[in-house]
C-alpha cells in the first residue's frame, strides 16, 4: 500500500484519542488539518486502516466507532454520559463450542460492560445518602 498523507492524518487522529470516535468526529478533526478533505475520503481510509489492522471498528448502538487500540480488549460504557472506557479484559470464548453448538463461525467477539462511570456512580451514591 502506498503512502497517503490523508490516511496518515486519519490514522493519527484515531490513534491519538481514547474517545472511540465515529467517522463524523474523525472528519471534523481531519478538516482542521486538511481543509478540502471529504467525508467519503475519511470513510474510505478508515476502511483501509481497519482492513490492514491499524485500527479496529465496533458497533455502539446504531453507529460505528473506531479504536486505535487494536489489542484484544473490551469496553465499559456509562449509561449516564455514554463514555467508553478501554479495559484490559481479554476475549475468552470457546470458538470450537460456538461452531459446534450453533453452526456459527465467529470472526471476533465484542461486548460492553454497561453501568455507571466513576463520576456518575459517585453522584448516585451522594443522592442515595441524602435520602
Amino acid at each position: 500500500m502506498r503512502f497517503s498523507y490523508q490516511r496518515e492524518v486519519i490514522k493519527n487522529i484515531v490513534c491519538s484519542t481514547k474517545s472511540h470516535p465515529n467517522a463524523d468526529w474523525v472528519f471534523n478533526e481531519a478538516k482542521k488539518k486538511i481543509k478540502n478533505i471529504s467525508l467519503g475520503t475519511v470513510y474510505r481510509n478508515l476502511k483501509i486502516l481497519e482492513s490492514n489492522g491499524t485500527i479496529k471498528s465496533f458497533h455502539d448502538s446504531s453507529q460505528v466507532r473506531y479504536d486505535g487500540n487494536v489489542e484484544d480488549h473490551h469496553h465499559l460504557k456509562c449509561i449516564e454520559c455514554g463514555i467508553l472506557i478501554d479495559t484490559d479484559i481479554k476475549s475468552d470464548y470457546d470458538r470450537e463450542k460456538i461452531i459446534k453448538n450453533y453452526e456459527f463461525e465467529p470472526n471476533d467477539i465484542e461486548f460492553f460492560i454497561i453501568g455507571k462511570c466513576k463520576k456518575h456512580k459517585t453522584q448516585t451514591t451522594k443522592k442515595n445518602k441524602e435520602l
